[in-house]
């Protein structure tokens, strides 16, 4: 089976209910839900920025260009996170966010809306929190958050400072240069007293985390890696720090796995797998275990379970993952500390494992 089928079933066979009322058993408050999902937008935008643009800047390899297919040359930063969006939002998961600006080059990424433009200035002035709203659209209750989009490097503020389009030149390192607007789906609007503390169900809140996930480590195999790779530009490699070369997929995931711990929100994820090269991604428990089996075997939906400790509970979910590059299978296939030899692209590696506390 190819990668794109277990995505297209993923999505619209595993549909559980968005939102729950309060007097429901469990589930994840709309505000925090938001939390983990800019967190880990977040998290995939620092990491293209720093270990992928900024480091082959260093290393004199190749640089970020708006025209990047053209030129050879690495998405911007924006772009990135804009083709991730696109990618993400086109599975019809519920959840969609995408990057906006009052000063934007393109004008697509402007404000559509009053409120959006309030928020954007709220956010502007006061970067450390969210500017949040709830809104009934289409029947249903939506839960708005816009969170400042803030230049992680120079080439953020670079590239807008010398644009001929920019509307603004003097941005920094740092600068609050637009916002990203993230739109989750609550209760229907004959539901009464709906607000932010309203539970997302802890399989929706999930999906939401894996989407994002996946369509940044997508966009990364697909058009950093892969289009590199097969142009002959540059190569991914396990030992990448100190050269002229791009971070396996896995290790793109890795890293913004620990840029996400840093948030201290309760969210985690991992890879694990039943053929580790690093013998710390085993399968640490039962759970674990059973489920790389099961995505092994059955890779259309996540293998789920709530967990107590004390008295607080976890839920805890293992999404396939794929072998979406042939820089991940030659890794594997060729590294004298792995286990397996014989992966193919397209087969299932491992497992994504993705961890929250509920109420």
């Amino acid at each position: 089976m190819k990668s794109c089928a277990f995505c297209i079933v993923i999505f619209f066979f595993f549909i559980p209910s968005p939102a729950q009322s309060l007097e429901q058993a469990e589930g994840i408050p709309a505000s925090l839900a938001a939390d983990f999902i800019h967190a880990v937008i977040e998290a995939g935008r620092t990491t293209y920025s720093k270990k992928v643009v900024e480091h082959l800047t260093r290393q004199d390899a190749i640089a970020a260009s708006e025209n990047w297919e053209q030129e050879n040359t690495l998405l911007l930063p924006a772009q990135f996170l804009s083709m991730s969006s696109k990618i993400s939002n086109s599975r019809r998961v519920g959840m969609k966010y995408r990057l906006m600006s009052l000063w934007p080059i393109n004008k697509h990424n402007s404000p559509r809306s009053q409120n959006e433009k309030l928020g954007l200035e709220e956010v502007v002035k006061n970067p450390n929190k969210p500017f949040t709203w709830i809104v009934p659209r289409e029947g249903r209750w939506y839960f708005e958050a816009i969170y400042p989009d803030i230049a992680v490097s120079k080439t953020c503020p670079n590239c807008h400072n010398n644009h001929p389009n920019s509307p603004k030149t003097d941005f920094e390192k740092g600068s609050v240069m637009g916002g990203i607007i993230i739109d989750l789906p609550l209760g229907r609007r004959t539901e009464k007293n709906v607000d932010s503390k309203l539970l997302v169900a802890p399989e929706v809140v999930a999906d939401y985390v894996h989407s994002v996930l996946d369509s940044d480590r997508t966009v990364y195999a697909r058009h950093i890696v892969n289009r590199l790779e097969e142009r002959g530009i540059l190569h991914s490699k396990e030992k990448w720090e100190n050269e002229k070369a791009l971070m396996l997929p896995a290790q793109f995931l890795l890293n913004s796995a620990e840029v996400i711990k840093t948030k201290k929100l309760g969210l985690d994820f991992r890879l694990i797998s039943l053929y580790p090269i690093n013998p710390l991604n085993r399968p640490a428990n039962e759970f674990e275990q059973n489920g790389l089996e099961s995505v092994e075997v059955h890779p259309i939906r996540p293998y789920t379970q709530i967990t107590k400790v004390g008295r607080k509970k976890y839920f805890q979910a293992i999404y396939p993952d794929i072998a979406v590059t042939r820089g991940c299978v030659n890794c594997h296939n060729g590294h004298p500390a792995s286990p397996k030899k014989n992966f193919e692209l397209d087969d299932v590696m491992g497992g994504i494992l993705v961890s929250f506390r509920i109420k």
